[in-house]
Parts: structure tokens; sequence; C-alpha cells
């Protein structure tokens, strides 16, 4: 079977429809990136708070101009640019209104009775879930690791080392402007928020590498781009 598996990965790229899928990939990403796009400036125009805005949305920024400069020598699969879309949705939403306010979650949590607004742990879940799939697919195509409990367990920790780097960061923001920070820290009064964060991040890694790795495996066997 890996034999089998091997000869379609070599003889692929000389195959007329190894083109097709590569055109229809580029075609896919383009159309990733002008969602992206919609999504950037939906979130700017006239968002709850400005300063938090720019802290919130810095990620994805950041984000972009990595994937633009890899993406001819270390293009990603198709697969991972759709989550990594997802991720900066996630989190333009949450710049545009603050973390505590997504008119949604307000709605959620008025009518199920709950504490708070609960967006923020949505947020901290994706930045495990997504995040998950990256390291996965960097280690699964640049390392001797192969599929199994130790690539397992190393993504898995490689979310949580993110996850903690991100609550360092917002403590390290909050010891810098002190209450400005208040919607970027989106606590909402709860003192353990930074251990719900990390909790959440650790959940969604999980979460990922379970329903998403075989996906992620044919999406890496098929897709010509990766």
């Amino acid at each position: 079977m890996p034999a089998l598996v091997k000869f379609r990965q070599q003889s692929c790229r000389s195959w007329p429809l190894a083109r097709d899928m590569k055109t229809t990939s580029k075609c896919t990403n383009c159309f990733l990136l002008l969602v992206l796009a919609v999504f950037f400036f939906w979130s700017a125009i006239s968002p709850a708070d400005r300063f938090t805005w720019w802290l919130e949305v810095l990620p994805v920024i950041i984000g972009l101009g990595i994937v633009g400069v890899s993406y001819k020598r270390f293009p990603l699969s198709t697969f991972l640019y759709a989550l990594l879309t997802l991720h900066a949705a996630v989190l333009l939403i949450g710049g545009h209104y603050t973390y505590a306010e997504v008119p949604f979650f307000n709605y959620l949590r008025d009518e199920l009775g709950l504490s708070r607004n609960h967006y923020d742990r949505l947020g901290h879940f994706v930045q495990g879930f997504v995040p998950a799939i990256i390291a996965r697919e960097i280690l699964l195509r640049k390392s001797p690791l192969e599929r199994g409990k130790l690539l397992y367990f190393i993504v898995v920790c490689i979310c949580l080392a993110i996850s903690a780097f991100y609550e360092l960061i917002e403590w390290w923001i909050d010891l810098a402007i002190g209450n400005k920070a208040d919607s970027f820290l989106g606590t909402q009064g709860d003192i353990w928020d930074t251990q719900w964060d990390m909790a959440c991040a650790l959940i969604g890694a999980n979460a990922a590498l379970l329903l998403l790795s075989r996906l992620h495996d044919r999406a890496l066997r098929l897709d010509p781009v990766a």
C-alpha cells in the first residue's frame, strides 16, 4: 500500500490532471484570499475600539506576511489555507466588536443565562485547533517525524506553548498600558481566565488532531501545490 501511494505521488506530477488540480488549488487559494480581504475591510470599518482592533488584528497581519513570503518556497496545502482563513475571520470578528461584546454571543449569554460572553473561549479553542494542523503539516513535511503518538504529543505541546506565550503577551501589554488593555484581555472579571484560555487551546488542539488528521493526510496526498 505505501508503494502504491508513493507511485501516485510521483506519477501525479506528470499527468495532465495534475495541472488541472494545481490550477484549481491556486484558484481556491485566491478565493480564500478574497474572503480574507472582505473580512479584513469589514472589520476595519468603525470597530468598537480602534486600539483594541489593532492588537487583535496584528496576528492576522503578521501571519499574512509570513504566508505571502513563504508561498513560493513552501506552499501549504489548500486545506490548511482554508483553516487559516477561518482563524483569521475569528480574530477579525473579535477585533471589530471586542471579544467580550460579539453580538451573537451576547445573545447566547442572555438567552442561556450564562455568566459571560464566551466568544473569547471560542477564540482560544481555535487558537489550538488551527495551529495544531499547521504544526502537523510542517513536521510531516520537514522533519523525520512520522504519523503516530509522538507526532501527536509534540503537536499538542507546540499548541500549548503558543497559547502560553500569547498569555504572556497579554500580560506584558497589560503591564505596559494598564486599563487600556482591558478590552484586549477580555477577562470579564474571571480570575481564572488565563487558565481557561490555555485549557480551551488544549481542547482545540486535541479536537483538530482527532477529527481532522485523516482529512489532512488526504489533502497532503492529493494537493499538488503542497
